[in-house]
């Protein structure tokens, strides 16, 4: 890439092309710069900055093509601007209406209807137990509702139905394994079984079965291993074989095939470079060769179901990375 990056965040576009938002750099260098990358050429080409600069943010793409970019963090603190990128034009524009909470460090999903829900994350005052809903068409926020726990460092995950399990993350001063559902067709809150495990800054996917796949993680003192499934029938969580690395800081892709692909991540300060392929038909974890370099704080992405790219992250040394790797499915 032609910066350096972690803390960045990446969405495809609907031809393919990836696009990465901002991030950190060496220094505690804060970027508001965004690069391109096309399977077609090989080849990663600026596009117009952003903005604002900041890192800890998400990037999202909306149903009608466009990416939205929410939150984060740069000098001011957490942020509750929100950016949208036109592919076509290549310009960025701001939303007129901010964000209700300034945040960074949370989660984003585009609901099946279009509309975008922000969970959780950290501003200046602590952990969030809120979030916001954007609604495409009004193009107004709206608070949702409250979540039984603060929480950033989570995961959150479109179930069947409308259904978004949230999961884990850190509350300020805990590690937490509480779930909560929340129903995006009523906006309700709900509580669900807690997780085996706590853990913060773990995976997760939805499985072909519609099951989900929590792996890795921290868990207050250690980088865990160990990996569950949550039934969403049954409401319940069991364990599962663990993966061969403990990791934390990890990216997981579902892949067309139905099986997940786990990246890097690190072992306490040690990045990793092993990459590990979980088979829901037989519960296996089996290791699938190792990055060119070891990452953590990364971002992994599929693009047209053939390719998985990871992009920046951090070494062992504590040092951004300006390299991408690719990796080809079977």
């Amino acid at each position: 890439m032609h910066e350096a990056r972690r803390k960045h965040a990446t969405s495809v576009l609907d031809d393919g092309t990836l696009i990465v938002t901002g991030g950190q750099g060496n220094s505690g260098t804060q970027l508001k710069s965004v690069e391109s990358y096309s399977l077609s050429t090989g080849n990663w080409i600026p596009i117009n900055d952003m903005i604002y600069t900041r890192f800890d943010h998400t990037s999202s793409k909306l149903k009608n093509g466009q990416i939205i970019v929410i939150g984060g963090y740069n000098d001011r603190g957490p942020m509750n601007t929100v950016e949208l990128y036109n592919s076509t034009t290549g310009y960025w524009e701001t939303l007129i209406q901010h964000m209700n909470f300034a945040r960074s460090m949370h989660t984003t999903l585009i609901l099946p209807n279009g509309n975008v829900l922000v969970i959780g994350g950290v501003s200046t005052s602590g952990s969030l137990n809120n979030a916001e809903l954007y609604d495409i068409s009004a193009k107004t926020w709206e608070n949702i509702g409250i979540m039984k726990h603060k929480r950033h460092y989570h995961t959150s995950s479109l179930l069947d139905n409308g259904i978004v399990l949230v999961t884990g993350g850190y509350n300020g001063s805990s590690v937490l394994n509480s779930a909560e559902l929340y129903n995006s067709l009523t906006q309700v809150w709900d509580s669900t079984s807690n997780m085996i495990f706590s853990r913060r800054e773990h995976t997760a996917s939805v499985l072909d079965n519609r099951k989900l796949l929590v792996t890795g993680g921290w868990s207050g003192n250690d980088p865990l291993n160990s990996a569950e499934l949550y039934d969403p029938i049954t409401r319940n969580w069991t364990t599962i074989r663990s993966m061969n690395d403990a990791r934390r800081e990890h990216t997981a892709c579902k892949l067309p095939n139905g099986k997940v692909l786990v990246i890097g991540g690190r072992n306490n300060n040690i990045a990793l470079a092993s990459v590990e392929l979980y088979d829901p038909s037989t519960g296996n974890w089996t290791y699938n060769g190792n990055l060119t370099n070891a990452r953590y704080g990364h971002t992994s992405s599929i693009i047209h179901n053939t390719t998985v790219l990871v992009t920046g992250g951090v070494d062992s040394t504590g040092y951004s990375l300006d390299t991408s790797e690719l990796y080809y499915l079977p």
